[in-house]
């Protein structure tokens, strides 16, 4: 047995460096890997022929230490080479600076074992008749061994990995070198724990080297590929031809022969039948990729053809093959992909972005051509829904986008929906009839069922003067135009001019001042004088009025209603409401005894506690309650009217003076005022103005004076600006009056001036 295995392993020992000289001789980038491991791999071989063919102690213990030593340095090569032949990376450098520490701390610790004998000793054996020197481990070895194993693991985890994640043609060039390497494994640590005298494993790395030579260098799966790829060709779903020097075609698949409408295995036709269905075929020579359509309409097909030439070995031209591969079901997936992206899923009209982009490139190819942008929006479109539920409303939307198909046709018009309730349309000025819109629109009635609504909806039109802007602007400015027709029901085209977009820009300019105008108090009170039946002033109405540094004196209606609508007329009537109570305050200190009525707008009850802040502007400034009359309008009491009534109930208790203001102007209703803790009614006078029949009117005026003094309650009349009116409301019982007639809304200081003038706060 000493001399077979001697045999064998000098047998190893001389195959692997025969490996190892060709193995210099080849350019593969793997190659210097594979020269590394079998050069490492003679040592751990030439250790164990030490080993078996001495019967000397000491010449064995040195056939170990060469043994041992040079399995780190196998080790290190093996995984090297794992990485280069899988084609992998290092993780990290640091883990390969770790690798190498650790080898080259377990070389060190093996060489010291002469000194420490911490690693390993031998003891002698006696096997038919000779001497062979067993191996006796201490903690050293197991320290060599576990490094050993566990870069051993790592490169077979990667081989397993890479066999079965590989496909059939490249999982054979990983399995048979990891079976070896499993194979030499097993023998390995058969060989450690049976403490055997002789370690057979050392065939297993032999054979493993030569593998890895082999497998690395020279093995190419021909017979495998050849088959393979031969199937691959005759089972492609694309169509596949093959082609001599000549270009006579010599070879088709299934797909190509009923492609072409060839007869098995006569492919001389093939070049004929290819130009008839593909009008570019014949003008293609060499390499080529097109896309082709043959058919047209519905029965279309999409080809992509490529035709690649094959050279051999000495880069001579020895043919070409030509696929066509259909697309159809791609290209119909592609653009129903498309259609569905450009379209909306409701309505099927255009998206906003797709709209945008049809918009933009109609306007830029028809630069002559006037047209108009149109917004249109269904009003109060949230109470369809909430009435009728969302499958209604869907369906007015759906009625919605039908008329505008019937009444814009495509061939002019370019439209789709915005948004929910909204839609846009581009159509040139020419083809736009306002009164056969206007006709449509004015019985728009929507039926489902049993359920029916008549809809109202409204056009803002963009004539397209500046192409240039964006899209979106442009619908910006036809939605503008719809803030002039908002409460109309009988008209529903309006048109935007250059006024509303300098209305929003206004708007927008004061509302970012206010903040900076109430703190340098650019607001200011105006007050408008309130008289006696003997033209006496008893007190005053405050009104705001706006200094601007830049724009100069502004009237109320240049921002009271851009502040009423977007609710910041809360901050100014609590400003004005702090200003009356300054007033007032002043006044008591200086004897005189007059009232101001401050007005409550109804955003004021959706910012604020109303009562709790007017009743602590009084406490904070010490006046008497009774001397800041609370205005409020009809209006206000419409919404909500339980906690309205509960506001008033809760001035009156705390001494305030209530009074309604217009009233007969709006929609009065005698049952609330029966109910309302109310002092006084401000009874306008264009309600005469606004009748047709004056006599009529003027009866009324009397009748709600003296309903007004029934009820206990003092009336005011307001916008008194005559004479007669002033005779008139005089002899009807009115005591209190107010309007141009007897002042104008002035400054603070300008009504205190005129209340001296007037002989103590007397009027004309």
């Amino acid at each position: 047995m000493r001399i077979l295995f001697s045999i064998i392993f000098l047998v190893q020992i001389i195959a692997l460096a025969v490996c190892g000289f060709y193995a210099r001789k080849s350019h593969k980038e793997i190659a210097p890997s594979v020269r590394k491991l079998l050069r490492y791999l003679i040592p751990p071989v030439i250790g164990n022929l030490i080993i078996v063919a001495s019967g000397n102690k000491l010449i064995s213990t040195v056939g170990c230490y060469i043994y041992f030593i040079g399995m780190d340095f196998v080790i290190l090569a093996l995984l090297l080479f794992t990485f280069s032949y899988c084609r992998l990376s290092w993780p990290s450098r640091k883990l390969r600076y770790f690798v190498l520490a650790v080898l080259t701390i377990d070389v060190g610790q093996l060489l010291l074992n002469p000194f420490f004998h911490h690693a390993f000793r031998t003891e002698a054996i006696l096997v038919d008749g000779y001497n062979y020197y067993r191996l006796i481990p201490y903690a050293g070895q197991t320290f060599h061994r576990v490094v050993v194993y566990a870069i051993y693991l790592s490169a077979v985890i990667i081989f397993i990995f890479k066999t079965f994640r590989s496909s059939r043609i490249n999982s054979e060039r990983y399995s048979v070198i990891l079976f070896v390497m499993l194979f030499t494994g097993i023998i390995q640590t058969f060989y450690i724990f049976s403490r055997a005298p002789i370690d057979v494993s050392m065939i297993g790395y032999g054979l493993f080297g030569i593998l890895v030579f082999y497998f690395s260098l020279y093995y190419r799966p021909l017979r495998l590929m050849d088959r393979m790829l031969a199937g691959i060709a005759a089972e492609m779903n694309e169509a596949l031809f093959l082609f001599d020097s000549n270009n006579r075609c010599i070879w088709a698949n299934k797909p190509g022969i009923e492609m072409a409408g060839l007869k098995s295995n006569d492919f001389d036709e093939a070049e004929e039948k290819l130009s008839n269905l593909f009008s570019q075929y014949a003008d293609k020579k060499d390499d080529w990729t097109t896309t082709q359509i043959s058919g047209s309409g519905k029965d279309a097909k999409h080809y992509v053809l490529e035709k690649h030439a094959v050279k051999d070995d000495r880069d001579r031209f020895i043919g070409s093959f030509l696929s066509v591969r259909d697309i159809t079901e791609q290209q119909n997936a592609l653009e129903e992909e498309k259609y569905i992206a450009r379209h909306d899923s409701l309505t099927d009209l255009y998206t906003r972005e797709y709209l945008y982009d049809r918009m933009k490139n109609t306007l830029e190819k028809n630069p002559a051509t006037l047209y108009y942008v149109i917004f249109a929006d269904i009003r109060e479109f949230k109470i369809i829904n909430d009435i009728f539920g969302n499958e209604f409303g869907d369906f007015v939307l759906l009625n919605i986008a039908d008329w505008i198909r019937n009444t814009f046709t495509q061939s002019d018009a370019v439209f789709g929906r915005l948004a929910g309730d909204t839609f846009g349309i581009l159509l040139p000025k020419e083809k736009f009839d306002p009164e056969v819109v206007e006709n449509s629109l004015s019985s728009f009635v929507v039926r489902k069922g049993n359920a029916s609504h008549s809809v109202l909806v409204h056009l803002g039109v963009y004539e397209v003067n500046e192409p240039d802007i964006k899209i979106s602007v442009m619908f910006d400015r036809a939605h503008m135009a719809l803030s002039s027709i908002r409460d109309q029901y009988k008209t529903h085209i309006a048109y935007y001019d250059d006024n509303m977009r300098e209305k929003v820009l206004w708007n927008q300019h004061i509302s970012s001042q206010l903040h900076n105008a109430i703190k340098e108090r650019q607001l200011q009170p105006y007050l408008q004088p309130i008289v006696d039946q003997n033209g006496t002033i008893v007190g005053a109405e405050a009104l705001v009025r706006w200094i601007h540094p830049t724009d100069g004196f502004l009237s109320p209606a240049m921002f009271v209603p851009v502040f009423e609508n977007n609710g910041m007329i809360s901050e100014v009537d609590q400003y004005m409401w702090q200003c009356a109570c300054e007033i007032l305050a002043r006044w008591e200190k200086e004897g005189i005894d007059r009232f101001i009525s401050i007005n409550i707008s109804p955003k004021d009850f959706y910012f604020m506690d109303v009562a709790e802040v007017i009743k602590n502007l009084a406490k904070q400034y010490s006046i008497s309650p009774g001397k800041l009359r609370i205005e409020i309008t009809e209006t206000v009491m419409m919404a909500d009217i339980n906690t309205r009534m509960s506001l008033l109930h809760d001035l009156k208790q705390n001494g305030f003076y209530v009074e309604i203001d217009d009233f007969g102007s709006g929609y009065s209703s005698l049952n609330m005022l029966k109910d309302m803790p109310v002092d006084l009614l401000k009874i306008d006078m264009a309600f005469l103005s606004k009748s047709n029949n004056e006599q009529k009117a003027e009866k009324i005026i009397h009748n709600i004076i003296n309903m007004s003094y029934d009820l206990g309650i003092s009336p005011l009349s307001e916008g008194v600006e005559t004479e007669t009116q002033y005779h008139m409301l005089s002899q009807m019982g009115c005591q209190l009056f107010q309007g141009y007639y007897f002042a104008k809304p002035m400054s603070v200081t300008d009504f205190e001036t005129y209340c001296r003038q007037n002989s103590g706060c007397t009027a004309k």
